[in-house]
């Protein structure tokens, strides 16, 4: 049996961070029920058509899910969605403006009053809590504006410019503390029967995981300068180019690995005591100097060859993989990391989700928009007039 079966959430979801939550709630055999709006739906459906004409991010974030058209404003569709919070869900997630979900009657304190055992998960760019809103509440937040904020962007990058992550860090930060908070509220009901509120703040999320970079400019210290791809505080951990042009990435984390590097990789044991190299500190304070000895030693070598150096002297080390590798990577394959999901124009791979157990993933198709609205009203008493009537009013 999957961890969640039995488990309903209720979602009124966009773009990335509660959809990521929920997604993964799914993973575990949650039923996910996604409001989404009539004749558009979640606008991270239309952000590109990468996957064969569907947006590649909504394909990652949305399977095992069911799609319920409701024009939440509209009276009917409001009723809708009470009874359906009422009647089936034990988690609602939103990640809509801050306020507007209470506006639509979605407020934890008017839910949890109906139904206590519910757990109702809020997610936001910075935080919505009525009684210690911060300044920031209403302030609009993107996953690039919230790595800004949380002093992501300035630790990232190289000397001469700042950068963003490639992925939605921020989204995905902010997805994977609602998820693991509503695991532990579920767990914590079965305990008490009480649901609670779980309040989720991009800012929050992501400054968490921006994470030693804060201590080490601890008291107006220093921060650690932006470095590319090579570490910020140990050296040497980074890219280097071989002489036939490719690129290899390695990383060194003690003394002890020093002296290996430098006695079976570089071939110059006599490094290793060099004074100038003798601590990582040092190898940091000096890393101009150290990496154009390195880039000398390898200038003779092709990549290969200096990986089975590397490898020899167990070093780590690591290829610079594009996406196109990232699919044919052949560990994932090795360890059957690939299945496939259904979607409206057909099957795609899909990766499992980390860990494993015994049951496996649900893997179920990723939904049209609306495609489970009829099936959904008729579970909820809705006959067949009263449905086609609903439609014809655009409630749903």
């Amino acid at each position: 049996m999957q961890p969640l079966k039995g488990i309903t959430v209720v979602t009124l979801e966009h773009a990335i961070a509660a959809p990521f939550a929920t997604r993964q709630l799914a993973d575990l055999g949650a039923r996910v029920i996604k409001i989404e709006r009539p004749g558009s739906g979640d606008f991270a459906r239309g952000y590109d058509e990468r996957v064969r004409g569907l947006a590649s991010h909504f394909v990652w974030t949305n399977r095992s899910k069911e799609s319920l058209t409701l024009d939440v404003k509209h009276p009917e569709a409001a009723a809708i969605l009470e009874r359906l919070v009422m009647e089936k869900a034990d988690v609602v997630v939103q990640n809509l403006a801050p306020g507007a979900a209470t506006r639509l009657g979605l407020g934890y304190d008017k839910l949890s009053a109906a139904k206590p055992g519910l757990i109702v998960c809020d997610i936001s760019g910075y935080g919505d809590d009525l009684h210690n809103p911060g300044p920031y509440r209403d302030k609009k937040a993107y996953d690039l504006l919230i790595q800004s904020e949380a002093g992501f962007v300035s630790v990232t990058g190289t000397p001469e410019e700042p950068c963003k992550a490639g992925p939605s860090i921020a989204d995905i930060a902010a997805g994977m503390y609602a998820y693991s908070s509503i695991l532990a509220a579920l767990l914590q009901r079965g305990q008490t029967g009480k649901g609670q509120r779980i309040d989720i703040s991009m800012l929050e999320s992501l400054a968490e995981w921006t994470s030693y970079p804060l201590y080490y400019a601890f008291e107006g210290a220093e921060p650690p300068p932006r470095t590319g791809a090579s570490h910020a505080t140990i050296y040497p951990y980074g890219p280097f180019p071989a002489g036939d042009g490719t690129t290899v990435m390695l990383g060194l984390q003690n003394e002890r690995e020093w002296v290996s590097f430098c006695e079976k990789v570089l071939q110059q044991p006599d490094l290793a005591k060099d004074p100038r190299f003798t601590a990582n500190f040092k190898r940091v304070a000096e890393r101009t100097a150290l990496r154009q000895i390195i880039v000398d030693a390898f200038e003779p070598l092709t990549g290969a060859q200096v990986v089975e150096r590397l490898e020899r002297a167990q070093i780590a080390n690591a290829q610079v993989n594009t996406m196109r590798d990232v699919w044919a990577h052949p560990q994932l394959k090795a360890r059957g990391r690939w299945t496939e999901v259904g979607t409206a124009v057909g099957p795609v791979p899909a990766m499992l989700p980390p860990g494993t157990w015994d049951t496996g993933p649900r893997m179920d198709p990723v939904p049209a928009l609306g495609e489970h609205t009829d099936a959904i009203l008729a579970e909820l008493g809705w006959g067949p007039t009263e449905i086609a009537g609903l439609h014809a009013a655009k409630a749903v």
